[in-house]
């Protein structure tokens, strides 16, 4: 891999790291930046952070790193299984909003060792010369993207026609764009598939609606956790036995047999 490809490698993972580190929380982006300039720890602007999580951040500062590493250290230290310690609950005291959200939730990003990353291990992030924590490498392939495409719509629709299910399922669809409602409605009717990039960018909205259809709760699937319920369901639909190592007009036909069969 040359350095321009381990860069946008980097950039990627990081976008990726940023997204679930808030998702996990269910921290607003407002948080961060927030907490970084009441604790005078650095800078850090919602803008930025919109930016990394899109990949759209080429260069940032080095006082990017800092800042978030040095809260990611600070969480670490001073947030436990009780809350925040004393003395950070002192220095929030005049921002119960920033509390309040520490304590609903703090989890830090942790390294693969249990170590929380610092400004550098951060910095190795997001130019590629560091894989970022297993737990926090949600990244799909390419490859698996029509697989997870097809899962999704077997999952929301239960296996049941697309027009039994299309207006539960749109109603709790919570994207208000028409053009993202209009590819949502054609993934899951099975007339086209997620790139990698669209699917990984929907997976929050994707999640929330299938609390929205109290299918689970919101506590029940994590982003990562829903990720995984798709792959090991597109598994299964790869599996042998499933139609996909026959011809598909054969399969058709026999399923349209069954159909014939039971009337």
């Amino acid at each position: 891999m040359g350095y321009r490809e381990e860069l946008e490698a980097g950039r990627d993972a990081f976008g990726h790291l940023i997204r679930v580190w808030h998702e996990r929380n269910g921290w607003s982006q407002r948080l961060l930046p927030a907490l970084a300039e009441r604790l005078e720890l650095g800078r850090v602007h919602n803008s930025q952070l919109s930016h990394l999580r899109n990949r759209k951040l080429v260069a940032p500062g080095p006082e990017l790193f800092v800042a978030l590493g040095r809260l990611n250290q600070l969480l670490a230290a001073e947030v436990g299984p009780a809350g925040p310690s004393a003395e950070l609950r002192r220095q929030l005291a005049d921002q119960p909003e920033l509390l309040a959200a520490l304590q609903a939730s703090s989890r830090p990003v942790l390294a693969d060792d249990g170590q929380p990353l610092g400004p550098a291990q951060l910095f190795e992030i997001f130019v590629g010369l560091r894989q970022p924590p297993r737990a926090f490498d949600l990244r799909i392939a390419d490859d698996e993207a029509a697989g997870l495409s097809a899962a999704l719509a077997e999952l929301f629709t239960a296996g049941r026609p697309w027009r039994q299910c299309r207006e539960a399922v749109l109603a709790a669809y919570p994207a208000e764009k028409r053009q993202r409602r209009e590819q949502f409605a054609a993934v899951l009717a099975g007339q086209r598939d997620y790139t990698a990039t669209e699917l990984d960018a929907e997976l929050p909205d994707l999640r929330r609606t299938l609390v929205a259809l109290g299918a689970a709760s919101e506590s029940a699937f994590s982003a990562d956790q829903f990720l995984e319920l798709l792959r090991q369901k597109a598994r299964l639909l790869a599996q042998p036995g499933r139609g996909e190592d026959r011809d598909p007009r054969q399969a058709l036909a026999a399923a349209i047999r069954r159909e014939l069969e039971a009337a």
